[in-house]
């Protein structure tokens, strides 16, 4: 099992990375979070002409995938870059819609795939009763999966401010057209999941390995006693911990890219929001009291970090998958 990347998968990180530092993304967040989305869509613009929305699905569809590692890659830059909007979300519903698509149900992927694709389109999707939607006053579709059948709700119901400001949440309102209904839509519900997990995985690295780059930096110039507090012993012990939980979570985020099963996405899951968390606790504990200003761009991803890691999985929920998984193939293994 190959874990590095390989020279084109560099390349188009490092694409995205260019794409996203010219772009200044911290006035595009700080725009999003005051309900002006203008520049976060032309953010969505960039990443859709580089293919991000079409590598989860397959080139059938008009995508450029199933390529989970590439996404993996795409998810990793657009955390380091704190790209707003429902990212993930859109990609998952593409991937649902192929989905569908390939099980026989085309119509809904003919309708909405080629702009979810080319990044035109924004979605968000949910999969759980009772979830809040992420951004449906900015999507253009609110996709809704309840039990076999999948919806088009026609609104949302009052939008809550989560941690991040940037991220709002809402309930779906009932009812809407109905898409699909059957077996096939529990199926691709199953499988956006996974690819909600991987990217969601991946996001909270981006943002765990910006908190530690950008706390990095402010050791080495802020000074105390005459010295950069990074020289001391408890400031380089804090940010050794956290490039080691960052750096133990990365393997199993593109571990997980290459099998694509539930239990490993989990774990990743689990490891990168973690890491991610931890990052966050380390930055303002470091930066002290400068830490908690909204003027300072470190807030816009430390107030990414706990929402990350909850998204689409809390770590409980993710160690209870990977218990289930590892549970399972040992019965199947003792039956055997």
């Amino acid at each position: 099992m190959r874990f590095l990347p390989t020279d084109e998968q560099r390349a188009f990180a490092r694409s995205l990375d260019a794409m996203l530092t010219a772009a200044d993304t911290p006035t595009a967040v700080r725009a999003w979070a005051a309900g002006d989305p203008g520049p976060g869509r032309a953010l969505w613009r960039g990443l859709g002409e580089a293919g991000v929305f079409a590598l989860a699905v397959p080139e059938a569809y008009e995508g450029l995938g199933p390529r989970p590692v590439e996404l993996a890659h795409a998810f990793v830059e657009s955390g380091r870059h704190a790209v707003p909007g429902p990212l993930v979300e859109t990609v998952a519903a593409a991937a649902l819609l192929a989905e569908l698509a390939g099980r026989g149900e085309t119509g809904p992927a003919k309708r909405f795939l080629p702009g979810l694709v080319s990044g035109g389109t924004t979605a968000s999707l949910v999969l759980a009763p009772d979830a809040l939607a992420l951004d449906p006053d900015v999507a253009d579709a609110l996709f809704v999966v309840t039990g076999d059948e999948l919806r088009i709700a026609p609104g949302h119901t009052g939008i809550r401010v989560s941690a991040d400001p940037v991220r709002r949440l809402a309930a779906p309102a009932p009812g809407g057209e109905l898409l699909a209904a059957g077996p096939a839509v529990a199926a691709a519900a199953v499988r956006a999941r996974r690819w909600a997990l991987l990217a969601t995985a991946a996001q909270a690295l981006g943002v765990g390995l910006t908190l530690l780059d950008r706390t990095v930096a402010y050791a080495k110039q802020r000074t105390q006693f005459g010295a950069p507090i990074g020289s001391f012993q408890a400031v380089k012990h804090r940010l050794a911990d956290t490039l080691l939980g960052l750096e133990f979570a990365r393997p199993l985020l593109f571990g997980a890219a290459l099998t694509f099963q539930e239990g490993d996405l989990a774990a990743a899951k689990a490891a990168c929001g973690e890491a991610a968390y931890a990052a966050a606790r380390g930055a303002l504990q470091i930066h002290g009291a400068v830490g908690y200003t909204e003027e300072l761009d470190l807030s816009l991803w430390l107030r990414k970090a706990r929402p990350l890691r909850d998204a689409w999985g809390t770590p409980s929920w993710c160690r209870a998958r990977v218990l289930a998984e590892l549970t399972t193939t040992a019965g199947s293994r003792g039956t055997g």
